[in-house]
């Protein structure tokens, strides 16, 4: 039993040391949280990403990113992109367990993964502090850090920070610097057609980007058809 005791023991320190490093990061996590519920968001990780990857081929590269309030973000664009990534986005608590069951259901149909199901809140938390690696790992803790943000903020706030950080492009993140790059206008004056065009290309932004057909131009429309009936808050 002696014999026994002491890797017990160790693997008893190992357990608590593992507890007390998991509960830091999410306090960590919340700590960032809170300080955002009234300050801008100055870096998220995907930025950090992206600005790393643009320096490995040019030094000097810098991102266009500009904050801006809610108030100042066209009706349009709000409407779009929740009808587009999460037309239950005001409703659910931070998952939209229907669309997970319908996106599991489309994968399997297809062999391979074609649809995610993740709700805007989902996505902004990946984008504040994760990165694009798909892993189960990094899917728990992006549910853990979804749960944060409902609780902490209020679905407003979760809104204008996804509209301020998302990615629009290679470089390109957020509304405003969207607008200014795809249409020259500030994001207040976006028209309908323009804020669907930019809510189609949030799947994969930096492809869209280059390449935007009919495919995506029939996207747009059926985006515009529903925004009169997307719920924003």
């Amino acid at each position: 039993m002696t014999g026994i005791a002491g890797p017990v023991r160790w693997l008893k320190r190992l357990l608590w040391v593992a507890v007390l490093i998991f509960a830091v990061v999410q306090l960590w996590f919340i700590g960032h949280i809170l300080w955002w519920s009234g300050h801008p968001v100055g870096e998220t990780r995907f930025m950090a990403l992206r600005l790393a990857e643009l320096r490995s081929r040019k030094p000097d590269a810098t991102l266009s990113y500009r904050w801006i309030p809610y108030s100042q973000m066209s009706g349009h664009i709000k409407r779009a992109v929740v009808a587009a990534e999460d037309d239950g986005f005001v409703e659910h608590d931070g998952f939209d367990w229907e669309a997970m069951q319908k996106a599991l259901e489309k994968n399997q149909r297809r062999g391979r993964t074609v649809a995610g199901g993740s709700t805007i809140t989902q996505q902004l938390a990946k984008n504040l502090f994760l990165s694009p690696e798909k892993s189960y790992p990094r899917k728990v803790q992006e549910a853990l850090i979804a749960l944060y943000l409902e609780a902490l903020l209020p679905k407003r706030r979760i809104l204008e920070i996804y509209l301020n950080v998302v990615e629009w492009g290679d470089g390109t993140f957020g509304v405003s610097a969207a607008a200014q790059r795809y249409f020259g206008v500030s994001a207040a004056a976006l028209t309908p057609a323009q804020a669907a065009r930019l809510a189609v290309m949030l799947p994969n932004p930096r492809r869209y980007e280059r390449q935007f057909g009919p495919r995506l131009e029939a996207h747009a429309g059926r985006i515009i058809a529903r925004m009169p009936h997307a719920m924003v808050p």
